[in-house]
């Protein structure tokens, strides 16, 4: 079977295991040809409190006709954190341009969590993530990024499951076909809901959740995720290896000393 090529639109860490240099090698363990463009380039993760972050739109801008003359297609696009407005509308532009031609789009609208933004994302940020998905066939943001993208207020405690499918239709209401809802408490438990448009169903999955902080996580699951999908898994496999995937990368790393880097994946590809 031939696998699938995908396109990484997303940032590239100088310091630690998140965004492209957490999906990149995944993704190639997974068997897939990856090819990258990245959107800003950034010191070191954000957890440390200080980093510089190069934003390459300008380099964008360019590339995309570089691209196309030569004829250059992708089976897929993923794209992760995107570093300002104008950026968002050539990006969008692209991938709308690619879905006609075929392609799947991937949105992680990477914004924040636990009830808050990430250091050095502002409104403009939320607008440019509403762009992309509108042209996204599938999008997965966490509960928080879910309630900033949809203007609905968050609530620690979490939500019913009826809730959290009417979220799921304001995120549908943007432009995403299918979508995941990653990190929402239902009903008290820890979950990853979704609305699946080819079957027109929803699904819930619960899980336990190991009380430490990684950055890249998010990154991971992703890849994890359009890995199997680009394998042509459904939605609700994919998204539950994707879970199991991380849930067990944690539980090896739980104890490392510096949790800011990430996590080292390249000792555990082997248990994806």
């Amino acid at each position: 079977m031939r696998k699938k090529q995908i396109l990484l639109i997303n940032d590239m860490a100088g310091y630690g295991k998140v965004a492209t240099a957490a999906m990149l090698p995944i993704l190639s363990y997974l068997g897939h040809p990856v090819y990258n463009l990245p959107t800003a380039l950034v010191s070191n993760t954000l957890d440390y409190g200080k980093f510089e972050i190069l934003e390459t739109t300008d380099y964008i801008k360019e590339v995309f006709p570089v691209w196309k003359e030569l004829g250059f297609r992708y089976d897929s696009i993923a794209t992760g954190f995107i570093a300002s407005e104008r950026q968002a509308k050539l990006i969008s532009a692209y991938c709308r341009e690619q879905a006609e031609l075929g392609t799947m789009i991937f949105v992680d609208p990477i914004m924040g969590d636990e009830g808050k933004l990430y250091n050095g994302v502002t409104p403009a940020t939320i607008n440019s993530m509403r762009e992309m998905i509108s042209v996204a066939d599938l999008c997965f943001p966490n509960y928080t990024e879910s309630c900033y993208l949809t203007d609905t207020p968050f609530n620690e405690k979490g939500v019913s499951e009826e809730e959290a499918k009417t979220l799921l239709g304001k995120l549908r209401g943007i432009g995403a076909k299918s979508v995941l809802i990653t990190s929402i408490p239902i009903d008290g438990q820890p979950s990853v809901i979704g609305y699946n448009h080819k079957e027109d169903s929803y699904f819930n999955l619960p899980y336990t959740e190991i009380p430490v902080h990684f950055p890249g996580t998010g990154d991971i699951f992703s890849a994890i995720l359009i890995g199997h999908l680009l394998d042509d898994e459904s939605l609700i496999d994919s998204t539950q290896k994707a879970m199991d995937g991380i849930y067990q990368l944690i539980d090896l790393n739980k104890d490392n000393e510096d949790k800011n880097r990430g996590i080292p994946l390249e000792r555990y590809l082997n248990i994806l």
